[in-house]
């Protein structure tokens, strides 16, 4: 099994979220989530639109269009693989979104997913991932990737596996506001 940037930002989130979808197989069905499907059919909107065009003014010299890309941890699609003229590459991400002066971790981690990948397929420096926010007039965001962030995502996805493979019963998360909206909260023991 190889996760996804999801299983990241849930495990990230509230590692319990990993137990029980993942251990004891309950799944949290997000599929019904308007947000969720609208953003899904954007991304193809997003591609089909965008093919033949390059983002110059980021100094985007070649780009490759919905990759997926997996390594031996985490496997994910890429919304556009750009290659730099300064010899990196970055992820280029479309959010269904308004931009509200924040970057959320959700976004973050999904980047940093993103960079993992890139660097161990094309054997390139990743350090730094873009946001396209659709609902702010496609307001593009640079987000800055340090090997510090790479590190975080690779012990996260380590100890999803710990637990996944020894049933572990992790902490739940100390920032109990997130319980609120958890779809486990009704059968968590916190």
């Amino acid at each position: 099994m190889t996760l996804t940037p999801s299983h990241l930002i849930e495990y990230l989130f509230c590692p319990r979220f990993t137990y029980f979808e993942y251990v004891l197989g309950i799944p949290q069905n997000e599929e019904k989530d308007y947000k969720v499907m609208r953003g899904r059919n954007l991304h193809d909107d997003r591609l089909e639109q965008n093919k033949d065009y390059l983002r110059r003014r980021l100094g985007v010299v070649a780009k490759h269009l919905d990759q997926y890309l997996t390594n031996n941890q985490i496997r994910g699609r890429i919304d556009e693989v750009l290659e730099l003229n300064d010899g990196t590459m970055a992820p280029l991400d479309y959010k269904f979104a308004e931009y509200k002066d924040r970057v959320y971790d959700t976004y973050r981690t999904q980047l940093y997913c993103y960079a993992w990948l890139i660097n161990e397929n094309f054997s390139k420096p990743v350090n730094r991932g873009f946001l396209v926010y659709t609902r702010s007039r496609n307001k593009v965001l640079e987000v800055p990737i340090e090997e510090k962030d790479l590190h975080k995502i690779q012990m996260a996805a380590d100890a999803i596996y710990y637990i996944i493979d020894r049933n572990f019963y992790p902490k739940a998360t100390k920032f109990k506001a997130r319980c609120v909206t958890c779809t486990y909260r009704n059968i968590c023991t916190q």
